[in-house]
């Protein structure tokens, strides 16, 4: 299983987005402080996830939740 995870920065209110195969594990490195684009931005809440069984679907998401359009679609769902 693949998931497409969304974090939200209780400290710059700004969105991580990323996707997983361990999304325990990557959780986990987030709020340790083991990944360095959100480093520096914790503490972090999940505030999204979407699971996939295939992992090309899992990075497509991933991908379209970056673009302008995915971004549009976020805020209309009020993340």
């Amino acid at each position: 299983m693949f998931h497409v995870h969304i974090l939200r920065s209780d400290k710059d209110g700004k969105r991580y987005i990323g996707f997983t195969a361990n999304l325990e594990r990557r959780l986990l490195e987030h709020h340790t402080g083991c990944v360095t684009s959100t480093k520096n931005r914790r503490p972090l809440q999940l505030i999204y996830s979407e699971t996939f069984s295939d992992k090309i679907d899992a990075e497509k998401r991933e991908k379209f939740f970056k673009s302008g359009r995915g971004r549009v679609e976020l805020k209309l769902m009020g993340l």
